[in-house]
């Protein structure tokens, strides 16, 4: 994935590993802008989707086969935003400004 503010730098690389349509999403997943997160490999992310009603939920799990993980610690800290932007722009068209921008320090 290039961020657009990283110009044609890539932030994020990985692979498709499984796809179930409609339910879930599987993917591998390694920084590529942090040296120090790079190093540490490739994590899994999945993501469930499971309807309820007339809503769906939506499951997010990152993990990595490394105990105490530093990335995991860090991109832990970002997913309350980025999918609190995503419920924004599913209701209102609008994502969070902080979404659209290049993290800061990279």
């Amino acid at each position: 994935m290039v961020h657009p503010s990283l110009g044609r730098r890539v932030a994020d690389n990985g692979e498709i590993l499984e796809i179930e349509p409609r339910r879930r999403l599987v993917l591998s997943w390694r920084n590529e802008f942090k040296p120090e997160l790079r190093a540490k490999g490739y994590s899994r992310l999945t993501y469930e989707l499971e309807p309820q009603g007339e809503t769906v939920k939506l499951t997010v799990i990152h993990e990595i086969d490394k105990t105490g993980s530093k990335f995991i610690e860090a991109v832990s800290s970002g997913w309350p935003m980025i999918l609190a932007s995503l419920k924004s722009l599913l209701e209102t068209g609008e994502s969070f400004e902080a979404t659209r921008r290049r993290p800061e320090g990279h």
